[in-house]
């Protein structure tokens, strides 16, 4: 009987245990977290997730909209708050944010394209349009994409390691669009879509932009989930008061928040722990600030502590770390969205082929490449997990720029061409699918023209065809340009004003041995012409006297690496370039005409010596070869720019074309200091001689006979550098001031 009693009085006490203990689970509340958008605003969530997670709380839903669907989606594909935090130190958001692609990413005649205009406009029927976005957000989806890149495979955004989605809105109905399948890395563009700033992303046949336009708290959305509690962070802004409205952008904004702070109140009470940081002094761009935002995120965060901790497990939650991987095997390549474009054009740009493995870098470089060439608006892809270890299919969708002609401005201002304005019209598919014709009208002080069309057939030989023409006046020694012919007339002036004036036709074939570098072959036709009016020679009664008047005929090569990383202030590269042009006849004018050739080269180098300070150095040298009697396209050295015409070089220190012979030897040594992002202060120091016959005698190996030192300013803008320069020479006791704006054309 006893026995009997014991049994039962167990089998009581275990079906008691067992209903207590399914009690208590059915009583688990589940938790949902919500996040709002608000641009760098947002990074306060790390704060909150970070006191989340050290509080051992399991998150089972989260929604996010815009930048809080970035940062929400990272923490339920796994990542912890410290982790994401640690994520985002290490972000340039500047870099990542705009359109802004590495020098090396560009072809040599894409990178001349990117910097010579401030603004590129579509060109269609004669009508400019303007960009849907000021950046194609490609950066931004090329760090998603690698950050989630262990999640790839799930379709379904339940079965990540916390079921996850996020709010889009629907452009063209102004509805609101949730997003819980598909590319994640998609989903999350679309979510973060800021108009104006990221161009829309199509989804399903639906063109989506930031879903903070109709929902930045999906609130109810993420409750039909079937969430018990709801942890809701707001970094929304606030109204501003009569006070705080003092100008146009100001006015824009409230406009902007009067909905969204409208549909807010009633989902503050629907929020079961309402988190709200202390941001105002902050705006939608203070990615600099980041760390004081997270901060401000985790003190609003300890002010919930006691509603938090009653949500906490006791048990600590540890999140495995995630690996970045260092490398991809390719098994396979799934491409649509291509009309224009061939495959194997895209695969070239990419540097992939199929059953390749590739470093992650080297596959972000070939994206880069692709996107550098301004033919896509956006390369959208997924690496979809195989069987394999480490190895992955690409299947992305492209969207290619539809238009083909644009318009392309520009403003520069220098010593020698003065006040210049351009404009350009550069057409593609002109005649063939991979050809590009450019023209440069320059308007301003000197008029001049540059036409480009190039038959871009890659690694290939590429077949093409420039004509541009040059003009600007000077103040020169009327010695320089003196023929044989002309060397016994007397001169009764130290310095006249010489207008020269230069067109040049080639027709040249061209191969890129790589990226960075190039082989030319070519004909040329130049027109040369050099006059003065002010010249007095006791020989002449002409009004005009003219130097040179003259067309020459030409073969030449031109070898061409440049890797700097940055054109005008290079921190790191290098850059060699070899020229030799061999004149083989000339008009009647210049009637002692003999052949001769003319060879230079220019070999530069330049390191980052910290992380604000960097060194370049440069060797230079040219002579000529074979008749002498044509000294027109001598080397004239003097002044400072980057585009100067024939074999006249820059030599600080001295104006525009001081010094000149048939041969020379330069060296220039530059210090960059970057006091402030695109603000530089720049020494420089060069030494050369400069003669007839230096390589023939021992003048070659003298002592530089000319030498200027420089101190200059320069700020990086969107129209490019704006540069004040003061140079020295010490032998002619002389300083000159150079200042230019724009880029250099």
């Amino acid at each position: 009987m006893k026995n009997k009693i014991s049994i039962v009085l167990v089998l009581f006490f275990v079906v008691f245990s067992v209903k207590s203990q399914n009690s208590i689970i059915k009583k688990k509340p589940k938790i949902g977290l919500v996040l709002s958008g608000g641009g760098a605003k947002a990074l306060a969530h790390i704060g909150v997730l970070k006191v989340v997670d050290s509080l051992g709380i399991k998150v089972d839903y989260i929604a996010g909209t815009s930048m809080g669907a970035i940062l929400g989606a990272l923490y339920a594909s796994g990542y912890s708050g410290k982790a994401i935090d640690s994520i985002c130190r290490g972000i340039n958001f500047d870099e990542v944010l705009k359109d802004e692609l590495p020098r090396a990413s560009k072809e040599l005649h894409e990178r001349s394209n990117a910097e010579k205009y401030a603004v590129t406009l579509p060109f269609d029927n004669f009508k400019v349009k303007f960009p849907s976005a000021l950046s194609k957000g490609q950066n931004t989806f090329n760090l998603i994409s690698k950050l989630t890149l262990h999640v790839n495979h799930i379709k379904d955004f339940s079965k990540l390691p916390i079921p996850f989605f996020c709010m889009a809105t629907d452009i063209e109905t102004g509805k609101q669009v949730l997003l819980d399948q598909g590319n994640l890395n998609e989903a999350i563009m679309a979510s973060g879509a800021l108009p104006t700033l990221f161009q829309p992303v199509f989804i399903k046949d639906k063109i989506l932009i930031d879903g903070g336009v109709v929902n930045n708290y999906p609130i109810e959305e993420l409750r039909s989930k079937g969430v018990d509690v709801v942890i809701g962070v707001d970094v929304q802004d606030d109204l501003l008061t009569r006070d705080e409205l003092t100008s146009a952008t100001d006015l824009l904004f409230q406009i902007n928040n009067l909905k969204a702070i409208k549909d807010m109140t009633p989902k503050v009470s629907k929020t079961d722990i309402y988190i709200k940081p202390d941001i105002t002094n902050y705006s939608v761009v203070s990615f600099g600030q980041g760390d004081e935002i997270v901060k401000k995120g985790k003190h609003a965060a300890l002010l919930k502590i006691g509603q938090l901790k009653d949500l906490t497990t006791g048990i600590s939650i540890k999140k495995n770390k995630i690996v970045q991987p260092d490398s991809l095997t390719i098994k396979q390549i799934k491409l649509s969205g291509t009309n224009k474009y061939t495959r194997s054009y895209v695969l070239r740009k990419l540097k992939l082929k199929p059953n390749t493995k590739v470093s992650y870098k080297g596959f972000t470089k070939g994206v880069n490449n692709l996107m550098a060439t301004n033919n896509f608006k956006s390369f959208y892809y997924q690496l979809e997990h195989t069987p394999q270890e480490g190895a992955y299919h690409l299947v992305a969708n492209i969207k290619e720029i539809k238009t083909n002609t644009f318009l392309k401005l520009g403003v520069h201002y220098d010593r020698l061409y003065k006040s210049a304005a351009l404009i350009n019209l550069t057409r593609k598919h002109l005649f063939f699918k991979d050809d590009e014709a450019s023209l440069d009208f320059i308007l301003g002080d000197n008029l001049r023209y540059n036409f480009e069309y190039l038959i871009n057939q890659g690694q290939r030989w590429n077949l093409g065809f420039k004509s541009r023409y040059n003009a600007f006046d000077k103040n020169i020694d009327p010695t320089l340009f003196l023929s044989e012919r002309q060397e016994d007339n007397t001169i009764s002036l130290n310095r006249i004003n010489a207008k020269i004036e230069d067109q040049t036709n080639q027709v040249f074939v061209e191969t890129l041995l790589k990226k960075d570098f190039s082989l030319s072959l070519g004909l040329e036709h130049k027109r040369l012409k050099i006059k003065s009016e002010t010249i007095t020679l006791n020989t002449t009664e002409a009004d005009n006297f003219i130097f040179d008047n003259t067309s020459y005929f030409s073969l030449y090569t031109q070898l061409k690496l440049d890797s700097y990383d940055n054109r005008h202030y290079p921190s790191r590269g290098t850059f060699v370039s070899g020229d030799l042009h061999s004149y083989l006849y000339a008009s009647s004018f210049n009637t002692n005409f003999e052949s001769f050739s003319i060879l230079k080269a220019n070999v530069g180098k330049a390191y980052r010596l910290s992380s604000k300070l960097a060194f370049k150095a440069e060797i230079s040298g040219g002579f000529k070869i074979g008749d002498l009697s044509t000294n027109s396209l001598d080397f004239t050295l003097g002044g400072y720019g980057n585009n100067l015409i024939n074999n006249y070089m820059s030599f600080i220190g001295y104006d525009f074309l001081s010094l000149t012979g048939d041969s020379f030897f330069k060296t220039l040594v530059r210090l960059d200091y970057q006091v402030l992002p695109k603000h530089h202060i720049l020494f420089k120091t060069n030494f050369a001689n400069v003669g007839d016959g230096l390589f023939k005698s021992s003048d070659f190996f003298s002592l530089p006979e000319h030498q200027g030192y420089g101190l200059g300013y320069g700020l990086e803008t969107l129209i490019g550098p704006i540069e004040l320069n003061y140079s020295y020479s010490p032998e002619n006791k002389d300083s000159v001031w150079f200042f230019n704006l724009g880029f250099w054309f």
